[in-house]
């Protein structure tokens, strides 16, 4: 149990890097003017609990619902961001319209799949 649980967390911490992540964190990063390296260690450890509610929320609600949770945490990082720079904050929020599309994309296409 506890090996399959460890095998299945790295296969988990290797899946949820993405270039999204990378690209948006250079935005806040260009706008703020602060440490990538800072800015990462910190963000991550903030984002722990909302990564679990998000799983929670596709395992209870599915797809749709975690989708809308996503949204409401890109809409937030847009605000946040517009605070700080409008650029960055469009910028948010542009990249989070087409992840979106991309997710809503690839089910569809998958779905035709056998």
């Amino acid at each position: 149990m506890m090996y399959a649980t460890i095998v299945t967390s790295i296969a988990f911490a290797l899946f949820i890097l993405c270039p999204r992540m990378a690209g948006m964190t250079n935005v806040i990063v260009n706008a703020t003017r602060t440490n990538i390296v800072y800015v990462s260690i910190i963000g991550t450890m903030i984002s722990l609990p909302l990564i679990v509610v998000m799983v929670l929320i596709f395992k209870q609600y599915g797809l749709i619902a975690a989708l809308g949770f996503s949204i409401l945490t890109d809409v937030g990082a847009a605000l946040f961001m517009r605070e700080i720079s409008l650029k960055a904050g469009v910028e948010t929020f542009i990249i989070s319209l087409f992840v979106i599309a991309g997710v809503r994309v690839a089910s569809i296409i998958s779905g035709h799949l056998p």
